[in-house]
């Protein structure tokens, strides 16, 4: 089959990769039928993630159709139109059962990795390196799904294959956020990045009784789709400063609620970004923490921080003393979409929540590399790129 792989540090290329089977009783083999770029992918292609090899399929957000199931799937049967969250969830491990999904203790094929690397093994993933686990993605035309019965969704007839696809990773990500981030009614909401995970932040924080939304980006087609489409305010930080803007409009407070979804290599327009990406590139941190700075020091005393971007390893000049100080409840978490999943595909059955807006290209397998150029580099006004194998 063919599938889009990596090949070293920006370097993608479509190649004929084995295909897969069933290799454990409780999995299914996927016909990929649309699958998109995500800004994780982005720290793929730039050699920030470790474990990563030549000729590893990527991909992780996806909905295809059930072609294969091993003996033990009850749950699903051959034929099957699913969307597959892209953390691999066992369901039966303490973490699974209290709704922890991407902390599962048995969704990692290779724990070790991430033990070494973070001090505790994390949940599996797909396409996304050997310390994710090993799994092969899903730009590819066939993908093996483990755990069927809990990572896989039925789509309602009424929902179209390019909204449902968000359901599997950009709208469950964007909802936690919101919901384990304390959004309530009456709240202001700001969210860092107008990417699709941050627009469905927002919109999850309206639906979630938020009174004021605003989403802070500086690329003028993400400002306007986010207004367009969800309806809530914007901010471009390259033509104001973000935290006076922000007391501005909260009456001097700041927001109850700050989420960032932006992750590991955030910009910036100030001096900021040249400290951060001088420290990164010498390994002195992994990451670029700008805006989970920005939102720290943004929220109102006594408010809550989520913290929706990936994030790999150490930052530096974390504002620990204005969050302490300030009483900040700082929350963070790779997306349980097991716990949401169900719910969206059920929103955007009864017309409460809009995701086909945000795949603004779309293309063939074959052209995958060009789509992650465009995507990139945010070129052409690309939010997402989704591919047709």
């Amino acid at each position: 089959m063919k599938a889009l792989c990596w090949q070293g540090v920006n370097r993608l290329s479509v190649e004929q990769v084995p295909d897969p089977g069933i290799v454990n009783a409780q999995d299914a083999v996927v016909k990929v039928r649309l699958s998109t770029t995500c800004g994780s992918d982005l720290h793929l292609l730039g050699g920030y993630i470790p474990a990563m090899r030549a000729g590893d399929v990527i991909g992780h957000e996806f909905i295809g159709e059930i072609v294969d199931i091993g003996p033990e799937v009850r749950r699903h049967k051959v034929g099957d139109r699913v969307v597959v969250c892209s953390f691999i969830g066992c369901g039966r491990c303490w973490y699974c059962s209290h709704d922890l999904w991407s902390l599962c203790d048995n969704g990692n094929a290779n724990p070790e990795i991430a033990q070494m690397l973070l001090g505790y093994e994390s949940g599996g993933v797909y396409g996304y390196s050997h310390a994710m686990g090993g799994f092969k993605g899903s730009h590819a035309e066939y993908i093996r799904v483990p755990f069927v019965d809990y990572g896989a969704f039925s789509v309602p007839d009424g929902v179209d294959d390019q909204s449902a696809l968000f359901a599997s990773d950009a709208a469950p990500t964007g909802w936690m956020g919101a919901h384990l981030g304390g959004v309530g009614r009456g709240d202001v909401v700001a969210v860092w990045g107008c990417g699709a995970v941050g627009q469905m932040a927002a919109r999850a924080a309206m639906l979630l009784g938020a009174e004021r939304v605003i989403a802070i980006d500086r690329y003028p087609e993400r400002l306007a789709m986010t207004e367009r489409h969800i309806g809530a305010e914007t901010i471009d930080y390259s033509s104001t400063d973000v935290g006076a803007e922000l007391r501005e409009r909260t009456g001097g407070r700041g927001p109850d609620v700050c989420v960032e979804a932006v992750g590991m290599e955030a910009d910036s327009l100030g001096p900021q970004q040249i400290y951060d990406q001088v420290k990164q590139q010498l390994w002195l941190e992994t990451d670029r923490p700008v805006a989970v700075r920005e939102a720290i020091h943004a929220c109102r005393k006594g408010g809550s921080v989520f913290i929706l971007g990936v994030f790999t390893g150490t930052v530096d000049k974390f504002p620990l003393g204005a969050m302490m100080n300030k009483g900040l409840t700082v929350r963070s978490a790779q997306q349980h979409g097991q716990r949401y999943i169900p719910m969206l595909l059920d929103r955007m059955a009864k017309g409460q929540l809009a995701t086909s807006h945000l795949a603004t290209h779309s293309m063939p397998l074959d052209e995958a590399p060009r789509g992650y150029d465009l995507f990139k580099n945010k070129l052409d006004g690309c939010v997402r790129a989704v591919f047709r194998p």
